[in-house]
């Protein structure tokens, strides 16, 4: 049942002091509405960061040869490394733990490609079946390089969307014939990936079709692989056996960091998911002290209404008022005006993040507000309020009747 006297007596004494009301409400609103804000726009950061590494397998190894920065084994420095299919094969052999491996061979330049009247050019590359997995492509028509191609050096292209929108417009693409460079391939399948245009602007041939046509050798430029399920420590071992073992194949010295770079992306994944924990904490950190300055400007302004209704009080206690009841009324109204000022300030922060839920760049898109997070701030909001009558509701109920009813 509705107490209508006790309500009566709250909104009188917000309209007393209807300034000073207003602009500690403020200071609650503002704590809600910035802790709200900058969860959401956090979580707007994150969605973009994910975003971005969705255009290869988070738990893989970029491994690039470069050139050796130190003697070793009387060799001497400045040496470059090739790698070839030896090394492809000797990683594949010797790394259970491996979960899919591809080597890369760029045909240098951007190729022309021709098909019927239309001259374009793209980057090509020669690759392995496994390189689908690592760059997450996917088949949106067709199939991509398999084993069986690489075997028999076919002219086989798996060619990004874009390529087949340019060159193909509404045609069929599949089983079409298109001149890449002077030499004719067969367009077995259409890729889409989430790394954006560039990726889709590419097209890929059996490695060894690369090999054979454009440098007549087994050079690769460059390997990949995959962890599949390993974890992030699991990774950097890997990385460090591989590292290793390049050094032993190679001749370089295995302290030499120069000789052969790998670009782990877990690792890079990991940091970066670290760095936005600190962000959500700090984020935490700001908003939970923005809300505490508005408690304490409602305790505040709620010692001031005790001290104002200090003869109230001490009659209300005289005529038989407990205790109980006094930090009611007065817990009550200070939970009031915090409800209300945060939830105002818990909406105006969730129409900040619905209004920015469209804008979407390389490293923002999606900002959002999801259900755990209104609880959290909910009862944030119930805390504060009890909080902020606390001290005065105690020192309400400490009120010595007769003194109060003697003060002016």
């Amino acid at each position: 049942m509705i107490d209508v006297d006790k309500w009566q007596e709250i909104f009188t004494s917000i309209r007393r002091h209807k300034l000073r009301t207003a602009l500690t409400a403020f200071g609650v609103a503002w704590g809600i509405f910035m802790l709200v804000a900058l969860l959401g726009m956090g979580q707007g950061l994150q969605n973009g960061i994910e975003h971005d590494f969705r255009d290869d397998a988070i738990n893989s190894l970029w491994i690039r040869a470069g050139k050796t920065s130190m003697p070793y084994k009387g060799l001497k420095e400045g040496r470059n490394i090739q790698f070839d299919n030896s090394d492809y094969d000797l990683l594949r052999d010797q790394f259970p733990e491996i979960d899919e491996i591809s080597g890369r061979f760029y045909v240098s330049g951007s190729q022309t490609v021709t098909y019927k009247d239309k001259n374009m050019s793209f980057s090509t590359r020669g690759v392995h079946p496994g390189h689908q997995t690592i760059e997450n492509s996917v088949m949106l028509e067709g199939r991509y390089i398999l084993d069986k191609d690489l075997d028999a050096f076919s002219k086989v292209a798996v060619i990004g969307k874009i390529v087949r929108d340019d060159l193909f417009g509404k045609e069929e693409s599949l089983g079409k014939q298109i001149n890449i460079g002077g030499t004719i391939y067969k367009v077995v399948g259409v890729f889409k990936d989430s790394g954006g245009d560039d990726e889709m602007r590419n097209i890929f041939i059996p490695v060894t079709t690369a090999q054979k046509v454009y440098s007549g050798g087994t050079q690769l430029h460059q390997l990949m692989v995959s962890g599949g399920n390993l974890g992030l420590r699991e990774m950097q071992v890997l990385e460090s056996k591989i590292h290793n073992t390049l050094a032993r194949n190679k001749n370089f010295d295995p302290s030499d960091e120069r000789a052969v770079r790998i670009f782990n992306l877990a690792e890079e994944f990991q940091q970066i998911m670290g760095l936005m924990g600190a962000i959500r904490g700090l984020t935490w950190l700001v908003g939970i002290f923005s809300i505490l300055a508005g408690v304490i400007g409602i305790s505040n302004i709620m010692l001031i209404i005790v001290k104002d209704r200090t003869k109230e009080i001490g009659i209300r206690k005289a005529i038989g008022a407990t205790p109980g009841s006094i930090v009611n009324m007065i817990m009550q109204e200070s939970i009031f005006i915090t409800s209300v000022a945060g939830y105002i300030g818990l909406l105006l922060g969730i129409g900040l993040i619905y209004a920015a839920s469209g804008v979407e760049s390389e490293y923002f898109r999606n900002p959002q507000v999801n259900l755990g997070m209104v609880i959290i701030a909910l009862l944030v909001l119930i805390i504060t309020g009890t909080l902020a009558g606390l001290i005065p509701a105690i020192q309400a109920a400490r009120i010595n009747p007769v003194e109060a009813i003697k003060s002016d």
